[in-house]
């Protein structure tokens, strides 16, 4: 199969997280490389390995790794197994599981984040494989596919993967994002904070007997958001954001409610560090308590991932850049992720300067219902990364 045939199939499995999770599609993906392998000369298929890690029960990362002769840094294809949940709103002729064809666009939850950009990994491992046959020796440059769990979430799936030795500080990193056909080489960091107000129930009819947690927590909104607006620009990340993702407080309209919680989720763009951030959320429960007397504020960090700036004399950055160019005949364009990846994990805690994001499809489309992929998208990368992987193997 080729890449626009596997993202098909891929689609059909259900790994939504939460939800079915990844059981079912790690083992399907595990199988179709067993297959490959199986046909291959055992002169060949010594130097190939597959590994399997649990992350969390049922829960596996997949690592197929291809030995080279040289002494180069692996390169390294790095793919989430895990889409958001299935969702509703889905049209009738475009289900979540579906993987519909229509005016070749591919349609299905995860099309475009990220089992297309899976799909066309895939597909090159499967023409390194060949590619051995042919000439029959392992490559100079060794290669890993590494397929991990729970990108989704908290992205501890990328983190059991670094534990475990399978990717560090020297390889060359790419994941398959959906980046909208650039090359994608710098994150915003991500910040999350959990702000708990307490307050002092009362009648509402008698508000001034109580602390209003809710009103407090409006106040320290507002500062938290006017605050962050007003940082820094960085040159190529732009501005800091927050979004106010969770609020729950009260409980009945007539009571002055004594508690309010909210998760937080700040992107921020250097000079802005976790450190101003929480600067301001302390400023923020300060407001509040004046505005409010009464309430007492607390928060929590749950989530704290750097930013990752570009690399401009990064080694994959130029050659990547070079294969885009001469696969797609023109120049690669380059800019930065909106969200935050498995690369951008390893960058950051690996201390990896070459990490970066290139895949089919759009992230505006991503976590919606009707996701969609084009085909053209799926068939350019699909070269891409399969020149890539050849011309850097020594195979091409």
């Amino acid at each position: 199969m080729n890449a626009w045939q596997l993202a098909q199939q891929l689609v059909r499995i259900d790994s939504s997280n939460p939800g079915a999770q990844e059981d079912t599609i790690e083992r399907y993906i595990k199988l179709l490389v067993e297959q490959h392998v199986s046909s291959m000369p055992a002169c060949l298929v010594k130097h190939i390995s597959i590994k399997e890690l649990e992350v969390f029960p049922a829960r596996r990362n997949l690592n197929v790794t291809v030995a080279g002769y040289g002494s180069a840094p692996n390169l390294v294809y790095i793919c989430h197994m895990d889409t958001v949940t299935l969702g509703e709103g889905w049209s009738t002729d475009t289900l979540a599981l579906g993987a519909t064809v229509r005016e070749n666009r591919l349609y299905g939850r995860g099309a475009c984040d990220m089992k297309g950009g899976l799909a066309c990994a895939l597909s090159a491992l499967f023409s390194l494989m060949d590619a051995m046959e042919h000439a029959g020796t392992q490559p100079e440059r060794g290669f890993s596919l590494i397929c991990t769990v729970n990108e989704e979430a908290n992205m501890r799936g990328v983190e059991a993967a670094i534990d475990a030795g399978w990717v560090g500080t020297d390889e060359w990193v790419l994941d398959t994002e959906p980046t909208d056909n650039q090359i994608q080489v710098a994150h915003k960091g991500r910040t999350w904070f959990e702000l708990d107000i307490k307050g002092v129930t009362a009648h509402a009819s008698q508000p001034w007997e109580g602390a209003d947690a809710v009103a407090a927590t409006a106040e320290a909104v507002s500062h938290i958001r006017r605050s962050i607006e007003a940082l820094p620009h960085h040159a190529e990340l732009g501005a800091s954001t927050v979004t106010f993702g969770m609020v729950q407080g009260g409980y009945q309209p007539y009571v002055v409610p004594d508690a309010c919680t909210t998760w937080i989720d700040m992107r921020l763009a250097p000079p802005a560090t976790t450190a101003k951030a929480e600067m301001i959320v302390q400023q923020a429960i300060e407001r509040a308590q004046q505005e409010v007397p009464g309430i007492q504020g607390t928060y929590r960090i749950t989530g704290d991932r750097p930013p990752i700036e570009r690399d401009p004399g990064s080694p994959l950055l130029a050659a990547l850049s070079k294969t885009v160019e001469q696969t797609t005949g023109a120049p690669a364009r380059v800019s930065y992720f909106t969200g935050y990846t498995d690369t951008a994990v390893i960058a950051g805690t690996c201390s990896n300067h070459n990490c970066m994001s290139y895949g089919p499809g759009s992230l505006a489309l991503a976590h919606k219902p009707n996701e969609w992929v084009p085909r053209d998208d799926i068939q350019r990368v699909e070269a891409v990364l399969t020149d890539l992987l050849l011309s850097l193997s020594g195979l091409a």
